[in-house]
């Protein structure tokens, strides 16, 4: 926190009155406690998660929201009541006379509690004050810089395009005001602000002992989420927020971009060379140079005079494209430009103060900007890919979308520009754009996210947006934005990929070497390296940036990188069947250790880079890889074996060597990892047999699932494998199958690793079955 804000709240606590209450009402499922001065609301939406509104004056705000759908707010469960609070079956709740809140669970240890002067006033702004005991990590906020430990920092939720931003810079580009604590010994909570204003999140910066939570407008409504595991809450906010939905297969593979592929001739040479070097691949990106003088919705006949043509050839090499769309639609009245015409017809664009049009430059010139707090906007906007979708395009990619406007200090409109809420459970009005800001690109994601649902009704949509707030999982995947090509910005990375996915965001990237810059050699092959274990796997660059293709570099550089892009083709139906449990249970594909193992938490190597894949492959890259140093691995208890050996690990901590070509990789004991042979490309089917990698160890199972991979509804294949060792080997159990799906695979190959490798191929079975791998 800089000098300016220090004197901002200390102003703004000079300014506080503490808010009066009066005693407590009791309701079957929480309570109320309200005066002259503040009214509270607290309610048990499930056993394990509670709401809290306060009402300023002792009137509450609207009932509604952008994050949390009508349907999840309005539920509830009986309580218990007490004297002063109430029970559920995991929580025991208080309200002292201040309004000061106290969450513990049945075995009375403290989850949360409020801190001295817990709820104060400034004009229509608020600051909310919890304690932060000594032994408690903060994580979560989205991609927030800094530290993968939020404590001791402050921070802005304010979407903000941050070209270039440094591994300190805040704000950024989204704003999912959710943390979460998590004590020495693992026990966590979570805690969810629902308010879309530009808020500060204070983690014991300006008061070591105490999280400070304020904004100058709008709903005090926040959700107090209890654990008692990190993978609890974040569950559990899931519950609240929603869980994103399983995207197409193909998103999951290698994914070439660069903002210069300015030619259909140069698309094609790309898809070309990706094949020619036999790098696997799924998705080339189309950035702004498609379009015609950079209009949304347009396309430059002369350099790209056919794109039905170009989806239909490279989906023939196994190549889906997918194209950026700009909400700036350029302002052209009467000049024929559909968007803008149209647009402008259904009255769909953002209003000054004073109700005319808005209109400031962005990368087609002066650009007007949808209004998608309106239903109607967002169906007309999805809308508008129609012809899109008509070639051929599989995806497609929301940038700018903060948003973003040129030639202002601010880097965006106007606060009290004017947007029409009407959608939702809201009551349609008009609000300002200091309330609407944050949800902006969210709301543009929902938009293009139905479009697509509604022109392709059985295709999952894939959409890509750098702005969101909480609850933006639903629509779209997302990526750090413009990052540099630096080491610091690597780790940056793995820090701003998993605290994404604990707040929500699986499905997460960050610009493989770096969008700003140029990466070195070294740089870039490390990216590729630990890229390749990410959710979202792209790489991409700015036209001023040297190239950044998997060739650049030669052939040396060329092997490595391809070899861990393969790898992750091998691994695609292990991390197929982690997404898929991601959309039925919320856990991410890319976890920090302790997700999992919570004894991490007390490891003493630099752990930096090191995180896992669905919690059984852990993947330990050097934390400092621009140093040839070697390195100190701490593996959490219970068993690990190298994957590329198939070897068990005998220690829990060792030193591993700090090479170019070589990043750690470890299994869990009792995993049954699913893997396939080599293919160029998801759309590809797989020759051979299935694999399945058996590391013997306690709990031993594994998961197989398969689907299309594309549609929504259609039939899939699930089945779950486990073993036990014997006195005449391992014996693996087939359980039931469920699902009609017919697989690609005719045999299934199982290794059993250890001192001494067994193998065995059996042929596919359809029921439930015991195998015998006998011991050498």
């Amino acid at each position: 926190m800089n000098f300016r804000s220090l004197l901002a709240t200390a102003a703004f606590l000079a300014a506080a009155q503490p808010a009066l209450a009066a005693p407590i009402e009791h309701k079957a499922t929480g309570l109320s406690a309200s005066s002259a001065d503040a009214g509270m609301q607290i309610t048990a939406l499930t056993d394990s998660i509670i709401r809290v509104r306060v009402a300023q004056g002792g009137k509450f705000p609207e009932d509604a929201s952008w994050a949390v759908p009508a349907a999840v707010r309005h539920q509830s469960v009986n309580v218990t009541q007490s004297a002063d609070g109430f029970r559920t079956r995991a929580l025991d709740v208080h309200l002292d006379p201040q309004l000061g809140l106290t969450v513990n669970d049945l075995q009375g240890r403290t989850i949360v509690a409020d801190a001295a002067n817990p709820l104060s006033f400034a004009g229509r702004g608020f600051m909310l004050r919890k304690k932060l005991p000594i032994d408690q990590r903060i994580y979560g906020m989205g991609d927030k810089t800094g530290g993968m430990d939020r404590r001791g920092a402050a921070f802005v939720d304010w979407n903000t395009d941050f070209f270039g931003f440094a591994p300190w810079s805040d704000p950024i580009y989204k704003s999912i005001p959710f943390y979460i604590g998590v004590a020495s010994d693992g026990y966590a909570y979570g805690l969810f602000l629902d308010n879309s204003w530009r808020s500060n999140f204070d983690f014991g910066h300006r008061d070591a002992d105490a999280i400070e939570l304020s904004a100058p407008d709008g709903p005090i409504d926040y959700y107090v989420i209890a654990g008692p595991t990190v993978a609890d809450v974040v569950r559990n906010y899931q519950t609240l927020t929603g869980r994103a939905p399983l995207p197409p297969q193909w998103a999951l593979g290698y994914q070439q971009s660069r903002w210069g592929y300015s030619s259909d001739k140069e698309v094609r040479a790309i898809a070309s060379r990706l094949r020619s070097d036999q790098i696997p691949a799924d998705v080339i990106w189309m950035d702004i140079d498609y379009q015609e003088k950079n209009r949304p919705f347009t396309v430059n006949k002369t350099i790209f005079p056919d794109l039905k043509k170009l989806n239909t050839d490279l989906n023939a090499e196994g190549v889906r494209l997918v194209a950026i769309t700009d909400l700036h639609v350029a302002y052209l009245p009467k000049q024929g430009y559909a968007p803008f015409d149209t647009g402008e017809a259904g009255n769909h664009f953002v209003r000054k103060a004073d109700g005319s049009l808005y209109v400031a430059p962005v990368w087609p010139g002066p650009a007007v900007f949808p209004d998608f707090t309106r239903a109607a906007t967002r169906s007309w906007w999805g809308g508008l890919y129609n012809d899109f979708v008509a070639d051929g395009f599989a995806g497609f990619w929301n940038d700018m979308n903060e948003p973003a406007v040129f030639e202002t200090p601010t880097k965006t409109m106007p606060v009290d520009n004017l947007h029409r809420i009407d959608s939702d459970d809201f009551a349609p009005r008009d609000a300002t754009h200091s309330e609407i800001h944050n949800v902006f690109g969210m709301q543009n994601t929902r938009g293009t996210y139905e479009g697509m649902l509604k022109l392709r009704p059985n295709v999952r949509p894939f959409v890509m947006t750098r702005a969101t707030y909480a609850g933006g999982q639903r629509y779209a995947v997302t990526w750090t934005g413009d990052n540099s090509s630096t080491w610091d910005h690597l780790r940056l990375c793995v820090q701003q990929s998993l605290n994404l996915g604990l707040s929500g965001f699986t499905y997460t990237g960050c610009d493989v070497g770096g969008f700003v810059g140029g990466a070195s050699p070294d740089l870039l092959t490390r990216w590729y390296e630990i890229a390749a274990f990410t959710p979202v796997f792209r790489n991409h660059a700015a036209n001023d940036a040297p190239h950044a293709e998997p060739w650049v570099d030669g052939p040396e550089h060329l092997a490595i990188r391809r070899k861990f892009i393969e790898e992750r083709y091998r691994l695609m139906p292990y991390l197929y069947a982690v997404a898929e449990q991601n959309s039925r249970t919320g856990d991410p594909v890319m976890r920090p250790v302790f997700y999992d193992y919570p004894d991490a938490l007390k490891f003493d190597c630099d752990s930096a880079l090191t995180f896992t894949v669905g919690g059984k492959l852990l993947v330990a890259a050097p934390p400092r890889p621009e140093s040839p140093k070697d390195y100190k691995v701490c593996l959490p208890s219970g068993g690990w074996y190298d994957y590329w050996t198939g070897q068990p690990v005998t220690e829990t901590k060792f030193t591993a060597p700090n090479r170019l070509d070589y990043v750690p990789l470890y299994v869990r004991a009792g995993t049954i990892l699913p893997r396939q042979p080599l293919t160029q490309s998801t759309m590809i089917k797989p020759t051979g047999a299935l694999l399945l990698d058996v590391y013997p160890g306690q709990d031993c199972r594994g998961e197989i699932y398969l689907d299309d991979g594309i549609s929504i509804k259609g039939d899939s294949l699930r089945q779950t494998v486990t073993c036990s060792v014997t006195p005449r080997g391992v014996a693996l159990n087939f359980g039931a199958r469920t699902g009609k799906f017919r697989p690609w695979w005719k045999q299934i190959a199982v290794t059993v690793h250890g001192a001494a490798p067994a193998q065995i191929t059996i042929a596919d079975h359809p029921k439930a079955g015991e195998v015998l791998i006998a011991a050498k």
